[in-house]
């Protein structure tokens, strides 16, 4: 289960991004390709596990999943695949492995409590 070294990244890559040392992560935005081979589920399970002792620790993991989207060289369109994924353009009917969006993963952004008390 590759998604737990995932999530470990993307704790570690939560925590170096908080603005100080008081600040705790409330929620984690993340964009997954569909090609990217990464279960959602077993990413949010394992984010659970590698928040553990961290400042991330009971932060929300939002997934955005995104879909494939391959591009034809032939006559310049843009194509969004299907399930099952086919990798031909739907204007001409060329077949193309040229793609343009489905593999990313990316942490696009981060809520954040800064842990200061409130002045009265």
């Amino acid at each position: 289960m590759h998604e737990l070294s995932i999530a470990c990244s993307i704790v570690e890559m939560v925590e170096e991004n908080l603005p100080s040392e008081n600040a705790r992560a409330t929620k984690v935005f993340v964009q997954i390709g569909k090609l990217s081979g990464v279960v959602k589920d077993a990413l949010n399970f394992s984010f659970e596990i590698a928040t553990q002792d961290t400042r991330v620790f009971g932060a929300k993991l939002e997934i955005e999943e995104l879909s494939v989207i391959i591009h034809c060289d032939k006559c310049n369109s843009n194509t969004e695949l299907g399930n099952p994924p086919i990798f031909r353009c739907k204007d001409c009917g060329e077949s193309t492995a040229n793609i343009l969006q489905g593999k990313e993963m990316e942490i696009v952004s981060i809520e954040f409590e800064d842990g200061k008390a409130a002045n009265s």
